[in-house]
This record gives C-alpha cells, sequence and structure tokens, in this order.
C-alpha cells in the first residue's frame, strides 16, 4: 500500500479514522486502494453508498435503472426533493461527489441482469447486494461465487431485517457461506411482500445499511470479525437481535460437493415468477386447532417442518426438519403409512412441498398445516418465538 498517498485535506477528512490504533493510516489505504459495486441505491443502498463515500473508499460503483419517485424520498436518503424525476445512478454520483470530491463515482444506469452481472462484478474487489426482490438476490449471490467476489447482503421488510457476508475469502484459502447455503430454494412466489406491497418503516434501511457500510469496510480492512458464517436478524419493534450460524451446504449448486452450475441462469423462472396458476392447485388440510387435538389424543402422525435451518433455530413445534430444497431425496424420512402434517412458516412452501412429494413421489397422505408456526404461535402457544 505504500505506493497510496493521501493530500492534506485528506488526511484532515480521514483524521478520525487515522488515529484508531487498530486502523490507523494502512486501513485507510487498503479503501481508497479498494473498489466496491453497489447493487441498488434505494433504501439499503442511500445510507451505504453514503458511508463508503465518506469513508473514502476509492472507487465506488452505482447500479441502477430506475429514477427518483417522490415515495422514495421516505427512506432514501440519498435523494432529495430536486432529484424527484431523475435517474438514481446519477444522483447518486452528484451527492456522493458532493461528499467526498477524493473518490471516484461509477454510474451504471442499468437493469442489473444475468447478461452483464458477471462482467459488472468482475471489475470491482467487493460487491454489496442492495436489491429488494429475490431472483436479484439470487443473480447477485451466484455472479459474486462463479466470479470469486464477496457479497455484503442485507435485506429489509416492514420492521425487521437481516444481513450478512457471503463467500468472504477465509484465511484457510476456501470460501465462506454464501446465499444459497441459507436459502437453498426461494420462498413461492407472493410470500414475502416487497417494501412496496408490504411498506417498511423508514429508518430501518438506514440501520441495516449502514450495518452492510461496516461489514464493507471490515472485508476491506481486514479489521475485525466479519458477518461471514453468521446472519445478523433485527427486530425494530422489540429491539432485539438475533445472531444466527450459517454453515456451508454439500448440495450448493455452486459449490457443494458436487456442483452442478457453472453459469447464471434464468433467475425469475428459479423463483417460480410466471407460473401457471394450474401448477398451484390445493392441497388437502388442517388447520393448527385440530393438529393441537390430535397431539392431546395421541393420534399417529408425522410432523414435518419444511422451513429453513435458521428458522428453526429461532422457534420449532418438534417437528422434524427437512427444507424445501431437500424433501425430494428425503423420502427415507417421509412415511407414506401414517398421516404426515407438512408444517412452514405461513402455509405456503409446505403446501409446495406437498404438491412435489404427490407428483414426484405419489404420496397421498399429506395435509397442509393452515397458517404454519404463525397460526400454531397465536392460537396455540404463544410462548413461540415470532419472526
Amino acid at each position: 500500500m505504500e505506493q497510496i498517498q493521501f493530500s492534506k485535506e485528506e488526511l484532515e477528512r480521514y483524521s478520525r479514522h487515522l488515529i484508531i490504533p487498530e486502523f490507523n493510516i494502512e486501513g485507510q489505504r487498503k479503501l481508497k486502494a479498494a473498489s466496491v459495486l453497489v447493487i441498488g441505491s434505494g433504501g439499503l443502498g442511500s445510507p451505504l453508498l453514503l458511508y463508503l463515500a465518506a469513508a473514502g473508499v476509492g472507487r465506488i460503483g452505482v447500479v441502477d435503472f430506475d429514477t427518483v419517485d417522490a415515495s422514495n424520498l421516505q427512506r432514501q436518503v440519498l435523494f432529495g426533493i430536486q432529484s424527484v424525476g431523475k435517474s438514481k445512478a446519477m444522483a447518486a454520483k452528484e451527492r456522493l461527489a458532493s461528499l467526498n470530491p477524493h473518490i471516484t463515482i461509477d454510474v451504471h444506469n442499468t437493469k442489473f441482469t444475468s447478461a452483464n452481472a458477471r462482467d459488472l462484478v468482475r471489475q470491482y474487489d467487493v460487491v454489496a447486494d442492495g436489491t429488494d426482490n429475490f431472483p436479484t438476490r439470487y443473480l447477485v449471490n451466484d455472479a459474486c461465487v462463479l466470479e470469486g467476489k464477496v457479497n455484503v447482503y442485507a435485506s429489509i421488510y416492514r420492521f425487521e431485517g437481516q444481513a450478512s457476508v457471503f463467500n468472504e475469502l477465509l484465511s484457510d484459502g476456501t470460501r465462506g457461506p454464501n446465499y444459497r447455503d441459507l436459502f437453498p430454494s426461494p420462498p413461492p412466489p407472493g410470500l414475502v411482500p416487497s417494501c412496496a406491497e408490504g411498506g417498511v418503516i423508514g429508518v430501518l434501511p438506514g440501520i441495516l445499511g449502514s450495518l452492510q457500510a461496516l461489514e464493507v469496510i471490515k472485508v476491506i480492512t481486514g479489521v475485525g470479525d466479519t458477518l461471514s458464517g453468521r446472519l445478523f436478524l433485527f427486530d425494530a419493534t422489540g429491539f432485539t437481535t438475533r445472531t444466527m450460524k450459517v454453515r456451508k451446504d454439500p448440495r450448493n449448486p455452486l459449490n457443494g460437493e458436487n456442483p452442478t452450475q457453472t453459469q447464471l441462469i434464468d433467475y425469475d423462472q428459479f423463483c417460480g415468477i410466471g407460473v401457471p396458476a394450474s401448477q398451484e392447485r390445493e392441497v388437502e388440510a388442517i388447520d393448527v386447532h385440530e393438529l393441537h387435538s390430535w397431539r392431546e389424543s395421541g393420534k399417529e402422525h408425522v410432523l414435518i417442518d419444511v422451513r429453513e435451518p435458521y428458522e428453526f433455530g429461532i422457534a420449532e413445534m418438534g417437528g422434524d426438519l427437512i427444507p424445501l430444497a431437500t424433501v425430494l431425496e428425503s423420502t427415507t424420512r417421509i412415511p407414506k403409512d401414517v398421516p404426515v402434517v407438512v408444517q412452514c412458516r405461513s402455509g405456503a412452501r409446505s403446501a409446495k412441498a406437498i404438491r412435489q412429494l404427490e407428483d414426484v413421489h405419489g404420496y397421498t397422505n399429506l395435509v397442509n398445516l393452515t397458517g404454519g408456526i404463525l397460526a400454531w404461535q397465536e392460537h396455540i402457544d404463544p410462548s413461540l418465538a415470532r419472526y
């Protein structure tokens, strides 16, 4: 880093970094030498970009094809009323240049797609995902894994947020877990609304986006322990936090024991967007009161939980954990001779699991738990944690 020099103005600007013993001028040199691609300049991208620029990251790329809308201003603090109607990427560049003239801002006023993702990711040291939909999150993850880049992730919904660091290069030369280790399969379309559909408290993306900026800085400088291998969960209503472990999944199609995916795919199709309604047939179901009655009476049955391991770690009903992505290869654990109740968070993923098992393996004894663990918590066991 000896070749990285600072002007008098820069030394004054970054003085509060320089006086931190663990950070000092070496950490600042690493920031100035680094490049970060931020995908999305909205709720998460706004604080993320502001703090990366203020911290002195030498080159920042902004990917966004949208324009600023008045409804954005409730949370997208990068923009003001003078930005309404303008390109978000261009408006972001203007704001960041006014904040720190000593850095370079690259504008990518385009949609992030399978056609351009790897080329864009390849140009930067670190990627930060500020997107708000599942197809793009999987696309960002896959592009980063295939190009060997770190993916600093966050997502938000209403009063809740989560963050992690994916695919970080570890000291032994291997890579840490990635998004597909945490979420092997996407939720059914419509299960998790976007912020536009479900809303978000305006300050929440400020909190999570700032945490993303912090993790990016830690990844670049090597100061502190990042969230690699961990998922940070935040609930603003009760101001509670959890940190869950994320482990590598040997079935990961990108870098598991038997990789099957070597290029980017159609992520809308992967996430089930546009799936014909005929494929979403009704399945047999029971409600939580009936399941409770079965348990009280000792009626023979098996409970299968098709959520992800991190969800199971937060709250569970005593079922056998078989994540949705693995149900078709787990039939030895799912009997055909007794009633099997399939359960998830709200009932959507469990219905999908039942359809798959019926179609592929001919099951006739599966019933869906209507409302999932959320209904069980509301009507049967209020002591269970909500998430």
